[in-house]
């Protein structure tokens, strides 16, 4: 442990603060990305939201993987403290991914016709016997 933080510190010494002329062009592609991701998952047809959740339910997963590496692993407690957190949070959008994809599935089942009001259920034969 004592060598990762030698590391650690050698290696974040020549890290500096960034410009604003290196900030702008970061902040650019962020906005740009976002904006695109907006059109792009709006354009989406209702039918292919499912695959397209599944999609993003694997990567979470993959997210989830990677913050029990950090939590599990043999580091720091700041980084088991932000890896118990990321394993809660990668959890929550794993879990809510499944929620929303069995209820967008549920919305393509046929429903059972329901009987008119005012009229008692026609019995199937099967029943009656």
């Amino acid at each position: 442990m004592h060598s990762f933080l030698l590391f650690a510190a050698a290696h974040a010494a020549p890290l500096k603060p960034l410009a604003a002329a290196e900030i702008f062009p970061l902040l650019f592609i962020l906005i740009l990305a976002g904006f695109l991701g907006y059109e792009v998952i709006g354009r989406v047809s209702p039918t292919l939201h499912t695959p397209l959740m599944a999609a993003t339910n694997a990567i979470s997963g993959i997210s989830l993987v990677g913050s029990l590496v950090a939590a599990g692993g043999p580091y720091s407690g700041t980084s088991h403290l932000l890896g118990m957190i990321a394993v809660c949070a990668a959890s929550i959008n794993v879990v809510g991914g499944f929620m929303i994809t069995d209820r967008m599935l549920r919305m393509f089942r046929q429903k059972p016709p329901r009987p008119a009001e005012g009229r008692p259920p026609a019995v199937t034969k099967a029943e009656g016997t």
